[in-house]
């Protein structure tokens, strides 16, 4: 017989449901842990990607910036060029010997002047008293020593009578010696006074030019090396009161590369060009030489004698020496700005296929200014770094400006 309630819908397990609950729980967790791992391992690659990108940028940039030069080659050439300063032959600095006021003065800037001319007067009214004071001083210890004479003779008189005794004898030949002694020194005084006073009148050393005068009437001036602290009209000690240059003839001092020091001879015949005179040239000779190679420069100092009649040539002005060579050097040509001096010579930057630096020790020739010869150190077609930083290191790498239109110089 059928259950009645066979019929009946069955009740669904409740067991069931909280295992259901939790496996979806756990789904949505690890869903969103994969979630969260996938955002973070993405952040952080985009974070290593842009540390990356910024690492490579700094070190791009880092890199100090630099232009190149491709150095010219210069043929072979029988005359060098040398830059050269002229220089009076004599100069004197004329300086005050004694303290006074100025008197007077005869010559100004631009005079010529001959040996013995009188160029100014200083009045010293102290050393003028000075000197009566020593004179009458001088005329004293004359007196004196006559006196101590007259009594020493008639001392050695007494004392073959045995009117006196030895030892008053003895005192007064003492005496008179002393007595000369004080003239001496008196006249010793009065001959430095007398020399003092004759520095009152300042002549010319020499036959030349007044290039300079740093006095005028009722000025102060104090003698070379003195003390006194020069105040408003003063002259001080420290200054020269006249500049004196003979320009009669006149000295050229070049600096003439060690690769060419053989050719500056006693006697090489020069010629000189000045800015001043366009299409003139004038005509020197080299005179002597100082021997020795600057170890500093690698260059030989020289000078170069050029007449000057008519004085139109003047001290101070700069000039370009031609010398005839009988070396041919053939020399590459780069900017100055390009030079780094070291404590062992001149050097030069270069840069390999790989845009890092290399310093190179160079030998130099002649310098026009903005460029400047090179020997050796440098190969033809190798380009330069025009202007090196002061920071730049041997094998450091540099980020080129203009990596293969070097400038020429």
């Amino acid at each position: 017989m059928k259950d009645p309630q066979s019929n009946l819908p069955t009740r669904p397990d409740r067991t069931a449901t909280p295992e259901v609950s939790r496996l979806l729980l756990l789904t949505l967790v690890a869903v969103f842990l994969i979630a969260a791992a996938a955002f973070a391992i993405t952040g952080i690659a985009r974070r290593v990607h842009a540390n990356s990108e910024l690492v490579r940028y700094t070190d791009a940039n880092a890199a100090p910036p630099v232009s190149l030069a491709q150095p010219v080659f210069e043929k072979d050439a029988r005359e060098i060029v040398l830059p050269g300063n002229m220089q009076a032959f004599t100069l004197a600095p004329i300086y005050a010997r004694t303290t006074g006021y100025v008197k007077s003065w005869s010559y100004d800037i631009g005079s010529h002047v001959h040996k013995d001319d009188l160029l100014a007067v200083i009045e010293t009214p102290e050393l003028d008293q000075q000197l009566a004071q020593a004179r009458a001083d001088l005329a004293t210890a004359q007196s004196n020593a006559a006196l101590a004479k007259i009594t020493a003779d008639r001392y050695q008189g007494l004392i073959a009578q045995n009117a006196v005794s030895q030892q008053d004898t003895d005192n007064a030949l003492a005496q008179l010696r002393a007595t000369n002694t004080q003239v001496n020194s008196a006249q010793a005084n009065v001959h430095r006074l007398e020399e003092l006073q004759s520095f009152e009148r300042i002549e010319a050393p020499f036959d030349g030019v007044i290039t300079a005068r740093n006095l005028d009437i009722g000025q102060l001036v104090t003698p070379a090396g003195s003390t006194t602290t020069p105040g408003a009209g003063t002259v001080s000690g420290s200054k020269e009161v006249f500049d004196i240059s003979a320009t009669q003839t006149l000295r050229v001092f070049v600096n003439v590369p060690q690769i060419y020091a053989p050719d500056a001879k006693n006697g090489v015949t020069a010629t000189l060009t000045l800015p001043q005179y366009p299409g003139r040239t004038f005509h020197g000779k080299l005179v002597r030489s100082s021997g020795a190679v600057d170890p500093a420069t690698r260059t030989l100092l020289a000078e170069v004698d050029v007449d000057n009649p008519s004085g139109e040539l003047l001290p101070g002005s700069y000039t370009e020496v031609h010398l005839n060579v009988s070396t041919n050097v053939p020399a590459l040509i780069v900017p100055v700005s390009a030079l780094i001096l070291e404590p062992d010579g001149l050097h030069v930057a270069t840069v390999d296929a790989t845009n890092h630096a290399h310093i190179v020790r160079v030998t130099s020739g002649r310098d026009s200014g903005s460029t400047i010869e090179i020997f050796s150190g440098l190969a033809p077609g190798q380009s330069v770094i025009a202007n090196p930083p002061d920071s730049l290191t041997d094998g450091e790498l540099v980020r080129m400006v203009t990596p293969d239109a070097g400038t020429k110089p």
